[in-house]
C-alpha cells in the first residue's frame, strides 16, 4: 500500500475550473485500486501553525501498488482533462509514503 498527500494551491479565480478536474480525476482513483481517504479545505481557524502558504486543498489517497498509482497517473481519459488541472493549479506538493505501524 502507498500513501499520497498533496497540498493543492489553487490559482485565485479559478477555484470552478479545479471543482471540474476534481469531479473527473477522484472517481478515477477508483478504477486503479485506490481511494481518496481524506479531502480538506483548510480555513484560517482550523490551522494551529502555518509556515508555509495555506493550500486551498489537502487530500490523502492510497493505492494498493505503485503500479496502480503510475496507471492512475497515466490514464489516457484524466489525461484529456489535464487542462483544466494546468489552468487552475498553481502548485502542488506531493509526498509519497507508506504506512508505519
Amino acid at each position: 500500500m502507498i500513501y499520497i498527500t498533496q497540498l493543492i494551491y489553487v490559482i485565485e479565480g479559478q477555484e470552478e475550473v479545479f471543482h471540474q478536474f476534481e469531479n473527473i480525476a477522484i472517481p478515477t482513483i477508483l478504477k486503479y485500486n485506490g481511494r481518496l481517504t481524506l479531502r480538506i479545505r483548510p480555513t484560517e481557524d482550523s490551522i494551529i501553525e502555518l509556515n508555509i502558504e495555506q493550500p486551498y486543498e489537502i487530500h490523502l489517497v492510497e493505492f494498493n501498488t505503485q503500479e496502480d498509482f503510475d496507471n492512475f497517473k497515466n490514464d489516457e481519459e484524466r489525461k484529456k482533462f489535464l487542462y483544466l488541472k494546468e489552468k487552475s493549479i498553481k502548485s502542488t506538493i506531493m509526498i509519497q509514503g507508506v504506512k508505519l505501524n
